[in-house]
């Protein structure tokens, strides 16, 4: 660290590991998204990489066969459109077919053996981990923080369950088949440890654990029913990186109304919550009465704002968080929605600029 107008500068990886310990740093960090992003404007790069982000990101190697997945890929409908070359290697990988009705591979299971009978995707095949580590080292050497997450079908445990099952039936299941739900949770949550546990040891200075529990106005599930079958679950991951390092953050995402299941998300361990929609969920509420126990990373902006407002408005939210959410610490400034290839490259730019003006 080094002295900058009497005050201490901090590397970036001090300061995100500051806010997330509810300590003030020298400025708010910030970070673009919960994955790597990239936009048109980027030439192809990370947007974190271009525009100085104090967070980049690792992941999993993807499979190191991929004959057969190029042929999914040929077999595709030309109309169809179901996500860029990441999100369908992680399709394929699941044999999850959205592109056609009944395309869940679980979708037919019946009985505890039907879903024993399911070959659940290899994802800690050490060639998809190998080097790891030297990423993340390679990446803390330049003064900046690493987050991870576990490979997984779009969340570990809820979001999975959903596209190897079908919406439908999972939220059926809960009722009349509950032995189903808890023992595919299990599967899920043994699949998801121990990629936790591969990035703990890889040294990551945050694990970002997901699943979208919740709409715009409430939960997708009762809060009774997420305390049934997913915090356990979640907390079996959180115990296993805490095991490995105790100082480790877990940063958790869902969009949407979470607010009935905050309390129960601080009590199992985790340190912050990721990306406090600000037309869902008021920050400087939840500052208020979680502010001294929990973290936000996020909350600027919707996703009308990211595509159609005005720089100036991103730039006033910026301003607001940082008066109102960073006050001692405890915020990472973000989009508090995707920034998708349509989103205006002034907001982005203008986000950036704001954090460095006033944060």
């Amino acid at each position: 660290m080094g002295a900058v107008q009497g005050r201490w500068r901090l590397t970036s990886r001090e300061r995100v590991l500051s806010a997330l310990s509810i300590h003030e740093p020298d400025r708010a960090p910030m970070a673009l998204s919960f994955y790597p992003t990239v936009l048109p404007e980027t030439g192809g790069r990370d947007v974190e990489e271009q525009l100085g982000t104090d967070v980049r990101f690792v992941e999993f190697d993807p499979p190191p066969e991929q004959d057969k997945f190029l042929q999914y890929l040929e077999r595709l409908p030309t109309h169809i459109a179901v996500g860029n070359l990441r999100t369908l290697r992680t399709y394929f990988e699941w044999a999850y077919h959205p592109e056609r009705i009944g395309g869940e591979p679980l979708s037919e299971a019946k009985t505890l053996n039907d879903l024993c009978s399911f070959t659940l995707p290899n994802l800690i095949d050490e060639r998809r981990h190998r080097h790891l580590g030297e990423k993340v080292r390679t990446i803390q050497s330049r003064g900046l923080a690493v987050a991870g997450s576990p490979p997984h079908l779009g969340g570990e445990i809820f979001e999975t369950a959903q596209r190897l099952r079908g919406l439908e039936r999972l939220m059926t299941d809960f009722f009349r088949n509950p032995e189903l739900v808890q023992y595919l949770f299990g599967e899920l949550t043994s699949i998801a440890s121990e990629s936790v546990a591969i990035l703990v040891k890889a040294g990551v200075d945050i694990v970002c654990l997901d699943d979208d529990v919740g709409e715009p106005s409430r939960m997708m599930i009762s809060p009774t029913l997420w305390r049934r079958f997913l915090k356990e679950p979640l907390a079996r991951m959180i115990n296993t990186a805490r095991a490995l390092n105790p100082e480790v953050r877990i940063l958790f995402h869902s969009d949407g109304f979470i607010e009935p299941i905050i309390a129960d998300l601080i009590e199992i361990g985790v340190n912050a919550i990721n990306p406090v929609q600000p037309d869902v969920m008021d920050p400087t509420k939840l500052k208020k009465e979680y502010g001294s126990r929990l973290a936000f990373w996020g909350t600027v902006g919707t996703a009308s704002d990211w595509l159609y407002a005005p720089p100036s408005k991103i730039e006033a939210e910026v301003r607001n968080r940082i008066d109102t959410v960073g006050v001692g610490g405890g915020l990472v400034l973000g989009p508090a929605y995707d920034l998708e290839p349509q989103v205006r490259w002034e907001n982005v730019l203008a986000f950036v600029d704001a954090v460095r003006k006033y944060g």
